[in-house]
């Protein structure tokens, strides 16, 4: 296991919101910010959820709040903003990692609830996230946002449309806001996170298991094996990549998703033909 790395001090001081961060990457993400200095604001649907993890931090001396934030709501978003500003008076990063995966499925049998259901939170929930948060660092002539995004955004898996579509979607918007943010000094780019066993990569595994007909340990090895770093990604791995775009290090830096995979590109094989209903 990776131990987490920390630097004192790199992002002392900064007001860093992360979304759905009351579990696995996000959760990860936010107690690397708050152990290089920032306090780390879980944004969480999962109220209770988020709390109980910003105690346990809190227990270990580093500076973490937890707040309620549905992502898909875009007035609720505009005024979580609002009150971030008006007890902290300023917000230094924002790290939109909130989103959902998709059931498998193949495109001409994926259903309209279905592609609602996953761009809605991990696309237009992170589109409103920005919009609110460029914003107030437009006004301030600083800050830093962080989008996650996904392998599958730049070589898209099949059966997972919509969520392809979703993390591709990421990447645009991100590209897009570096630019027009730029002359703020605004600092926007993008992590795009491999395999890292988590709750949400262990539902899709179940659902690909079953398509396959295997089980999920041999589901583990054959992603593991064909990482070239041969082994799977943990959130601080994620986590530190993510501090590393905050920081001043990366101060000449924006407009760049930065692939964080063990060397993986993505999962390019075809899946076979599906019985057909006469």
């Amino acid at each position: 296991m990776n131990e987490r790395a920390t630097s004192p001090g790199d992002l002392d001081g900064l007001i860093a919101v992360v979304t759905g961060a009351a579990q696995g990457l996000g959760l990860g993400i936010a107690e690397q910010l708050a152990r290089e200095g920032a306090t780390a604001i879980i944004a969480d649907l999962q109220r209770d959820k988020g709390r109980t993890e910003a105690a346990r931090l809190q227990a270990d001396g580093l500076h973490v709040q937890a707040a309620h934030l549905d992502i898909t709501h875009s007035a609720g978003v505009a005024t979580f903003f609002d009150e971030v500003i008006g007890e902290h008076g300023r917000l230094d990063v924002l790290v939109n990692n909130a989103g959902v995966g998709q059931i498998v499925a193949p495109v001409v049998e994926l259903s309209d609830e279905e592609w609602d259901r996953v761009l809605n939170p991990t696309l237009t929930g992170a589109f409103y996230c920005c919009r609110a948060a460029g914003a107030i660092m437009e006004k301030q002539e600083s800050g830093c946002i962080v989008n996650i995004a996904s392998i599958n955004g730049q070589n898209p898996a099949a059966l997972v449309a919509a969520y392809n579509v979703a993390k591709a979607g990421i990447i645009s918007l991100t590209r897009t806001l570096a630019v027009e943010l730029a002359a703020y000094g605004v600092r926007v780019n993008a992590v795009s996170p491999g395999p890292v066993y988590t709750e949400f990569n262990r539902q899709n595994m179940a659902q690909r298991c079953q398509s396959l007909n295997i089980t999920e340990d041999e589901m583990i090895e054959r992603i593991r094996a064909a990482i070239p770093l041969g082994r799977w990604g943990e959130p601080v791995d994620i986590a530190q990549a993510v501090a590393f775009l905050c920081s001043p290090q990366a101060s000449w830096i924006t407009g760049e998703v930065l692939r964080v995979s063990g060397g993986m590109e993505g999962v390019s094989a075809a899946p076979p033909k599906r019985a057909q209903n006469p």
